[in-house]
């Protein structure tokens, strides 16, 4: 028996490679990424389809194609394609970012021939039913409604709205017109332009067979209609800092926004900005939540985050705080950002850091549909695997001196936005 008294040795994480998948082609030119690993008979698909914000001709028509996709094909209604996925035990989404939708199926290896024919009904013969698209219009006015009343939901529209800009594909916000706007004609547009062959990737993860492989070119590869990739065009963005204190009535919080510009993962600056991100708040230990939660008690949760997209990306500092404290809250924010540009992180905090993020880095590679997540996030953004492996080097060799350099690089007061709601 291990002896519980004694705590076990720290280890260093080393050997942080990407198991590298087979790479192959259906018969209508879209590329598989097979990650063909794991001990249960249980397997991931999912396509990925540049469908997103930028490549819409109308707000919110990619949200709303990819939404009702699954709400009824020529063959099967809403109901029978939700009770079928049911009975055989599998999960059907349809995720959906800024940029990109798709389409993703967990399944028993032995029912993959059961469902993959409904994924392809959903992508070559979905029929947008009149009375779906009524009903997700009602439904999400009535969240909107609700979510309205959030402070925290407030003032991320407001800040990415300020941002970007009202009319950018990164910053609009919905309202009830914007979905009473939508028509059913609008999502055949939407599916017809962006659901096409050299638009799409897919992904496939488990233990994978080659009758599975097969009925995916049978089904996949003759479905999705042929058509070339969306190619992404950069907008103008608002380079002007502004501050926004708007008052939500019968509140007894404020939450707080404050960031600016960055970068995507292409930028040569990310993998520094990535472990400076996690000292000032990306994690629990971090200087933002050590200050501003348990030393002054200001807040319950504060953080910050580097959120990217295809064309670009942004930092932020994200907290609710009681109205009497907004002020304070601010301020030591932006102290702490001024201490990262002045003073070098000492020894100890940063080896804990460094610790943290590998051991992050080594939880994505556990498991054949964490691997298949990882291979999507980098191929789908355009960097090649080996980013992941200099990602895990550059925490290791990251230098206090350089994170200071960082820090007086994007940490301006001058350079941020800030939203109070």
């Amino acid at each position: 028996m291990p002896n519980r008294k004694k705590m076990p040795r720290i280890r260093e994480v080393k050997n942080l490679v990407v198991p590298p998948p087979d790479v192959w082609s259906l018969s209508n030119g879209i590329p598989v990424y097979e990650t063909n690993l794991g001990t249960q008979d249980i397997l991931k698909l999912e396509l990925v389809f540049f469908a997103g914000r930028p490549f819409e001709h109308k707000k919110m028509a990619s949200r709303t194609t990819a939404a009702l996709m699954r709400e009824g094909t020529r063959q099967h209604s809403s109901a029978e394609l939700a009770e079928t996925v049911d009975y055989f035990g599998g999960t059907l989404s349809m995720p959906i970012s800024m940029d990109m939708a798709g389409v993703q199926l967990h399944t028993l290896t032995k029912h993959f021939d059961k469902l993959l024919p409904l994924v392809t009904e959903m992508l070559s013969e979905p029929t947008f039913p009149q009375e779906e698209l009524d009903s997700f219009v009602v439904r999400n006015k009535q969240r909107l409604q609700v979510d309205l009343s959030k402070n925290d939901f407030v003032a991320y529209r407001k800040f990415t709205e300020m941002l970007y800009g009202s009319d950018h594909p990164y910053g609009y916000n919905s309202y009830p017109e914007t979905y009473e706007a939508i028509t059913r004609g609008d999502l055949v547009r939407h599916f017809e332009e962006n659901y096409v062959s050299g638009n799409c990737q897919i992904f496939l993860s488990g233990r994978i067979n080659e009758a599975a492989r097969r009925m995916l070119d049978e089904q996949l590869g003759q479905a999705i209609r042929l058509g070339e990739r969306r190619q992404l065009v950069p907008l103008s963005v608002n380079h002007t800092p502004a501050t926004l204190h708007e008052p939500l009535p019968d509140t007894v919080q404020k939450s707080v926004r404050i960031g600016c510009h960055l970068f995507n993962r292409h930028h040569p600056d990310f993998n520094g900005m990535y472990v400076l991100n996690t000292i000032l708040g990306g994690y629990f230990g971090s200087r933002l939540m050590t200050n501003i939660r348990e030393e002054k008690g200001y807040t319950y949760n504060i953080y910050s985050s580097h959120e990217t997209m295809l064309d670009g990306g942004y930092f932020y500092v994200g907290t609710e705080v009681g109205n009497e404290f907004v002020a304070q809250t601010i301020q030591e924010v932006y102290q702490e950002m001024e201490k990262l540009q002045n003073d070098l992180v000492d020894d100890e905090e940063l080896e804990m850091v460094k610790n943290y993020l590998l051991g992050t880095l080594l939880t994505n590679l556990d498991g054949p549909f964490n691997i298949a997540e990882v291979v999507k996030t980098f191929v789908s953004e355009g960097s090649p695997l080996s980013a992941f492996e200099e990602l895990a080097t550059a925490i290791k060799q990251i230098t206090a001196e350089a994170l200071r350099e960082l820090a007086r690089k994007y940490f301006n007061k001058k350079d941020m936005w800030e939203v109070v709601v």
